[in-house]
């Protein structure tokens, strides 16, 4: 279970023009428009490897080009059933619409010249024969081959390809066929952002990350601080060096990485181990492989939690009918920010070919959905696989070998379009600063997004290492925040354990979940920006405690420290209820306080013996009497709310105050809202 990609030998493409244009033909030729094949008329066989999938099937053929301008094997195009065979192997293809017929181009990407005979088809389907026999066999692996009919009349909406296998040894392919109103060359395109640099520069972590040996899959903390890899062939592994460790180094105070240090047991064992995901708060990692007690492992997820006495022993993240046909049975995972999405990269009965992506989701039982095919917009009868969902919870960045790029395995970045996580954007290649003519993969980003890390070969101290390269704009995921603070007894000021919830205010959503440990660090969230959350904090014996956090208006990374004091819930306690709110002049609450107003109905059922005095209080704004009066309506509402939820009115005492007691200036309006309040005080226990 090695991270091992499989090569595919490459050489320069280059392309043969068959029929010069004639002199005198104006090459721009207005209203130009060039066609993939859009439908599949009619083939003689295609070539079927195993039981599932649709590699090298007719259907590949159609659309752009998915393996020029690189050549070679590509089960991304069509391939006759049989190789070397004496008789002839055709395919036909039709096009959205006819056009005038300038131009025809057949993206051979392997084992090319084996092309006999190309027809045309007009509207009323009348065949036209465009060359018989005129190719001459070629020693070139891939190429273009162009065909520039001599009559300009000519109007087609569908062309035939006819093979002679025997005339080139092995499996012919067929990549694309296009057809253009023009005669100047259809070209194979990567597709890449139009603002991607050539010139960044990848950046060696140096001697304290990477070695002689392997360095692969980095995978790095949301706040950018610990640095996880795999390492093999190397001599500090536990039990044999060629077997894979987990190993890491942490950033210090000048950015410079420390040497990094193996994990050790119980992470590390004999066997292969790697590390696929990180928890925002650094303290829950994802382990391939499910962990037994004698040592040994099987296929599938595990997690390992960080608690005052080290990492814990791997516990196994149980997939419902996970499996994996692949032959190497390996599986590939990324977890996402919150902890509830998993891709995995497997082969399935229901997959596009090779290696696909799944989706699987988090259920309620604390075990995942069976995988779901993630759709065939990022995935392709070749390999995809290295996934990694951004801090955003929307960006994808994977590598596959299935759409043109710039090696046998490129890095590619999509966008999701909705929670289904089967609908998503089209893929674009992460530009050739990045992709390298071999396999690149483990592309992963801290919450900042300033750099990515991945592992590549090119300018290594050995084998694979592990780099830095700065992101640019159009391949970034969106701005998120980092939240991260201690909580802390508010009367003594020490440090205590607690469960954190952020909510969505405008919906009560709640969106994630962290655990605040003395003994293993701050509690850190991930929250994107443009929306307003509350952060609530609770531990049994306080009442829980709720600070707003408003992203609204940035734009930005930002790092937001957060430290929550949380009361300890006693008589003669004075407790400010922050979020609850009023409508203007009015005492309707709104709907967002909901939550604050049920933590008390909570607190009052877990002490059935409690009484408390809820006090209100308004800013001095306004005629005095009708303050008392707002603020006594108020909370005789809050006390009505407390009532219906099942706490006896002689439990809940009231006292109206107006203006009287002030806890912030009423000069200005940033200031008068904080005198706008409701309080409780405990009366009794």
């Amino acid at each position: 279970m090695n991270y091992f990609p499989l090569n595919i030998h490459t050489t320069t493409l280059r392309t043969i023009l068959l029929f010069c244009v004639l002199t005198g033909i104006n090459r721009e030729v207005s209203a130009q428009e060039s066609l993939w094949a859009a439908k599949i008329l009619g083939y003689s066989s295609e070539y079927r490897p195993g039981p599932y999938g649709k590699e090298f099937r007719a259907i590949q053929i159609l659309g752009r080009p998915n393996k020029l301008p690189d050549i070679g094997n590509s089960p991304c195009a069509w391939s006759p059933a049989q190789a070397n065979s004496i008789n002839d192997e055709w395919i036909k293809v039709g096009f959205e619409k006819s056009i005038p017929l300038r131009q025809v181009a057949i993206a051979e990407n392997f084992n090319a010249g084996a092309i006999s005979r190309v027809y045309a088809y007009n509207e009323k389907g009348e065949e036209i024969l465009l060359i018989e026999n005129s190719i001459t066999p070629t020693k070139e692996i891939g190429k273009f081959t162009y065909i520039f009919p001599s009559d300009s009349s000519l109007v087609a909406n569908a062309i035939k390809v006819v093979l002679q296998p025997s005339r080139v040894v092995g499996f012919n392919q067929i990549d694309a066929i296009g057809i253009s109103s023009s005669t100047v060359p259809m070209k194979a395109e990567i597709h890449v952002f139009p603002d991607t640099p050539k010139d960044l520069q990848k950046e060696n972590l140096g001697k304290n990350v990477n070695s002689k040996g392997q360095e692969v899959a980095p995978v790095i903390s949301p706040d950018g601080k610990m640095l996880f890899f795999t390492r093999s062939k190397f001599a500090g592994n536990i039990g044999s060096p060629a077997r894979q460790d987990v190993w890491v180094s942490t950033l210090d105070n000048a950015n410079v990485w420390q040497e990094a240090v193996n994990l050790n047991a119980p992470i590390n064992n004999e066997g292969d181990n790697a590390i696929t995901g990180i928890s925002p708060d650094g303290k829950t990692v994802y382990l391939i492989n499910v962990y037994r007690p004698d040592g040994t492992m099987v296929n599938g997820l595990s997690k390992s939690v960080r608690t005052r006495e080290g990492w814990s022993f791997p516990k196994e993240c149980k997939i419902r009918n996970h499996y994996n046909d692949h032959e190497r049975n390996f599986t590939e995972f990324a977890i996402s920010p919150k902890g509830k999405v998993l891709i995995l990269s497997v082969q399935r009965r229901d997959t596009e070919g090779n290696k696909d992506l799944y989706v699987s989701f988090l259920q309620p039982d604390d075990t995942w959905s069976e995988p779901k095919h993630m759709g065939d917009v990022i995935n392709t009868p070749d390999y995809e696989g290295s996934p990694f969902v951004a801090s955003d919870d929307k960006t994808l960045y994977f590598t596959s070998a299935g759409f043109s790029g710039y090696g046998n395995g490129d890095i590619f970045v999509s966008r999701r379009l909705d929670d289904t996580w089967t609908n998503w954007s089209e893929p674009e290649n992460l530009g050739p600063s990045i992709n390298t003519p071999q396999w690149d993969g483990y592309f992963n980003i801290p919450a900042s997004a300033d750099y990515a890390y991945l592992s590549s070969m090119e300018n290594s101290l050995g084998e694979e290492d592990i780099f830095r390269v700065r992101l640019f704009p159009a391949i970034k995921p969106e701005p998120v925040a980092i939240i991260s603070g201690n909580v802390m007894d508010s009367e003594t000021n020490q440090m205590m354990g607690a469960d954190i919830v952020a909510d969505i205010k405008s919906s009560n959503e709640e969106f994630s979940k962290a655990t605040f440990e003395p003994e293993t660090g701050e509690y850190k969230m991930i929250l994107p920006l443009k929306d307003l959350y509350r952060i609530t904090a609770s531990h049994e014996g306080y009442f829980p405690v709720t600070e707003e956090i408003d992203l609204t208006r940035e734009s930005n990374f930002r790092l937001i420290r957060k430290n929550i004091l949380m009361m300890p819930i006693k008589e003669g306690q004075k407790i400010r209820l922050n979020q609850l709110m009023f409508n203007q002049s009015s005492a309707e609450v709104v709907p967002t306080s909901l939550p604050e107003m049920d933590r008390i109905v909570k607190m009052m059922t877990d002490y059935p013996t409690m009484e408390i005095l809820l006090e209100g209080h308004t800013d001095n704004v306004g005629d005095w009497q009708k303050n008392i009066k707002l603020s006594e309506d108020r909370v005789m509402e809050v006390k009505r709310y407390l009532n219906s939820k099942g706490i006896p009115l002689n439990r809940i005492q009231t006292k109206a105050w107006g203006g009287a007691n002030p806890i912030s200036s009423n000069v200005t309006e940033q200031t008068r809202k904080w005198n706008r309040r409701v309080e409780f005080t405990i009366l009794k226990m």
